[in-house]
């Protein structure tokens, strides 16, 4: 299967729909889905593109995922692979694994990819990396052989929910390393963030049923030092504009998790210190600067009463 070709649909033509293009190259014969209708004024309907399909590539944003893949199922194959590189949560809480795995179930392979691929880059034709974990058939072959020879070097994973996970909270986490990096905090705060966020990502993976090592893989650690140091980063100068007080400029996809997040997704921003100070700098970006130290103080309190509870438990200990 190493050097077959592929008929594939790349599902959007942005940057991401653009950089699977040139990636693919003339290695595939493929076909491009997008919202906008064609010259002529005639909408595509994406159904249509689909029959007959060996892959499907998902390169829209996570909210017109379950839209999207309920519209195709009628025309896929058991041999069609859905993949989506999509990196974030729909209205309802749902990652692309959720929508897949709802939708698709076991009738038609699945499967999600992430890691460090910045879309500039790959266009350059620099390296690029990604966990794949892909459920049903021949799937995870396929996936490899689709981007053999294309500098995209793929890692198999067996927790899609897990990767799923981290690749939409590492676009959270890395708005505050542009927040640190405004303020000038220094690279101490960033070795600071990096421990703390791959903990509390860890701790948000566990909780929806992902494994605790998958944040520590490309998925997460990976592309989280690629999305929180890169100059082109989107959600780094997002940190940096919540700073400068640019509020109209606030958007994207880690933006949008937070919202979700906040709305109610089952878990208490109080547990993860560190994502209710990204939630407070973007709900009141008023004195960010503030709202850091106070952080850093309530860390300093936090670690006085674990040294506090330490020795009344040693005390204790050899009184009985």
């Amino acid at each position: 299967m190493r050097n077959v070709r592929f008929k594939v649909l790349i599902m959007g033509h942005g940057e991401m729909g653009h950089a699977m293009q040139h990636l693919l190259g003339n290695r595939h014969d493929f076909e491009v889905w997008e919202r906008a209708p064609r010259p002529d004024g005639r909408p595509v309907a994406p159904e249509t593109l689909a029959a007959d399909r060996d892959v499907v590539l998902f390169c829209v944003p996570t909210p017109p995922h379950f839209d999207l893949v309920s519209r195709l199922l009628p025309a896929l194959s058991r041999r069609t692979l859905c993949l989506s590189i999509a990196k974030g949560l729909d209205e309802h809480g749902r990652t692309p694994a959720d929508v897949f795995s709802q939708v698709l179930g076991t009738k038609i392979p699945h499967g999600v990819l992430y890691g460090p691929m910045i879309a500039e880059e790959i266009r350059a034709g620099k390296p690029a990396f990604a966990q794949l974990a892909v459920n049903g058939g021949d799937g995870m072959r396929k996936a490899v052989a689709l981007f053999h020879g294309t500098g995209l070097h793929i890692e198999a994973a067996s927790d899609p929910m897990g990767i799923a996970w981290s690749a939409a909270l590492k676009n959270v986490y890395a708005i505050l390393f542009g927040v640190a990096d405004e303020l000038r905090l220094g690279d101490n705060m960033r070795g600071h963030l990096a421990v703390g966020a791959l903990a509390e990502i860890s701790a948000i993976v566990t909780h929806f049923g992902g494994l605790a090592a998958t944040p520590y893989r490309l998925a997460g650690l990976g592309d989280l030092i690629t999305t929180a140091t890169s100059a082109g980063s989107h959600h780094h100068e997002l940190g940096r504009l919540l700073v400068r007080g640019q509020r109209d400029a606030i958007h994207g996809e880690g933006i949008h998790t937070l919202d979700i997040l906040r709305q109610g997704v089952a878990i208490s921003f109080e547990a993860y210190p560190l994502l209710g100070l990204i939630d407070a700098c973007v709900r009141d970006p008023d004195n960010i600067h503030a709202k850091v130290q106070n952080y850093l103080d309530a860390l300093d309190q936090l670690t006085w009463t674990k040294v506090d509870q330490t020795g009344a438990d040693a005390s204790q200990n050899r009184n009985g």
